[in-house]
């Protein structure tokens, strides 16, 4: 078609303009020794905006034909879309990617500290990671490449809009707007989208004057889940490092996220694809690890009964889950069964420090006691404390508060002044009332 030539020779021509633009700015700009990496970003970035070539409307048959298909993408002026589908019993690791759709919507409440989920579930989610020219935020950070994970109706497709020539970022966010717009989501689910990805993406759609289709959405950002589950029980948090231990799935072939950055530049420097091939495959990696451990968290806390033979770190993990969703008594449960089972001195004491308070807010007073008497002897001052408060306010025992109090006190001299002064004053409280005992006697 004529119209489908006109656009291609348009297309190169301004795609030319644009990369000798890239190139010469570059030359000057790697000189300059006295700014950063993302300074020299920013400024490449305002000088290709500046000389970007206004565009002639296009007529329908143009707009139709113009798009230039290849194998699983599509390139659209500056910007590229990049599609990937799995079938939905793909494993990834030790988990089947169908298995999301299987997820109850009181799970999801439950990992999302969110009750919206209840009536709500993955069929209609969206699952977003981005891949930026910083790490840390703000104004000046670009998401240059922004990967959508949703289901289809027999598989799960990721989308990819790849930006190839940062002054068509405006055209690339009017793009993933109409993808938005056109596709009913109910729900976001990433790993830390919340502090990240999505005030990224949202000011991005404020400085093209768009509005912002996932603003409303509740959302699942997993990494607080996944801290909760896992923290104690793994190195790291990181989505790539859980992808590995938890769902056993190869990731050995990544990039660290530190180097996205560095690349996509190399890529605009030279031009060469094969800089950022390996931040596409990054991203889809993170979007099939999301899932992947979503769908092993769900794993967990669908267990109809959670019983002593589960593992004693995964029993602490759903404990913490449930105790922010407000289930304390059943978190408190599986808290002491972790104890019975056995777990590491140092883990052991915080719970146990935190099953006492549990049962003495409940005023389980047996329980609490039987925990400050089982640690005190490792030297822990606030098991003394709080056994002369029990003695005294509970048992009206002053006699033997008193004695707890009096090796509290000689275990907090020189120690904790704070501690020392308390059972100094607690003393000679316990006194004073054994003495009006005694009087009254």
């Amino acid at each position: 078609m004529a119209g489908e030539n006109n656009f291609d020779e348009k297309g190169k021509e301004r795609g030319k303009s644009r990369e000798e633009l890239v190139r010469h700015s570059w030359s000057s700009l790697e000189k300059n020794q006295s700014l950063s990496l993302k300074e020299k970003l920013e400024k490449l970035l305002a000088l290709a905006r500046e000389c970007k070539v206004k565009k002639s409307p296009l007529h329908p048959e143009d707009e139709l034909s113009s798009p230039e298909r290849e194998t699983g993408m599509t390139r659209i002026s500056g910007f590229r879309i990049f599609e990937n589908t799995y079938p939905l019993d793909y494993k990834y690791g030790r988990v089947s990617l169908g298995q999301g759709l299987k997820i109850e919507g009181r799970i999801l409440a439950l990992l999302a500290h969110n009750e919206a989920f209840k009536e709500l579930s993955l069929s209609s989610a969206l699952f977003l990671d981005l891949e930026t020219t910083g790490l840390s935020g703000g104004v000046g950070v670009i998401p240059f490449l922004i990967g959508f994970g949703y289901f289809g109706q027999e598989s799960l497709e990721i989308r990819q809009f790849f930006l190839g020539e940062p002054a068509e970022e405006e055209d690339m966010i009017q793009e993933v707007y109409r993808f938005l717009e056109s596709n009913p989501f109910e729900c976001i689910v990433s790993f830390n989208g919340r502090g990240f990805d999505l005030p990224i993406l949202e000011t991005r759609f404020t400085l093209h004057r768009l509005p912002f289709p996932l603003a409303d959405l509740p959302h699942l950002d997993f990494i607080f889940a996944a801290r909760q589950l896992w923290k104690h029980k793994h190195e790291s948090c990181r989505l790539s490092h859980l992808a590995e231990q938890v769902l056993k799935a190869s990731r050995w072939e990544d990039i660290p996220s530190s180097e996205v950055p560095v690349r996509y530049f190399s890529y605009l420097r030279s031009g060469q694809f094969s800089f950022v091939e390996p931040v596409l495959e990054h991203n889809v990696q993170d979007i099939l690890s999301l899932l992947g451990i979503v769908i092993a968290a769900s794993e967990l806390l669908e267990s109809s009964s959670f019983t002593e033979d589960m593992d004693s770190s995964d029993l602490i993990g759903l404990a913490r889950i449930l105790e922010a969703a407000g289930e304390a008594e059943r978190s408190f449960e599986l808290l002491e069964m972790a104890l019975r089972q056995g777990v590491p001195e140092s883990l052991a004491f915080s719970l146990k420090k935190k099953l006492a308070w549990y049962w003495k807010k409940n005023r389980q007073w047996a329980r609490a006691v039987a925990l400050w008497e089982e640690m005190a002897p490792a030297g822990k001052l606030f098991c003394y404390r709080e056994l002369a408060m029990y003695y005294e306010h509970c048992c009206h025992d002053y006699e033997r508060a008193r004695e707890l109090a009096a090796e509290g006190l000689s275990l907090a001299r020189g120690v904790s002044r704070t501690y020392e002064e308390d059972f100094l004053r607690r003393l000679q409280r316990l006194e004073a009332k054994i003495q009006k005992g005694r009087l009254i006697g």
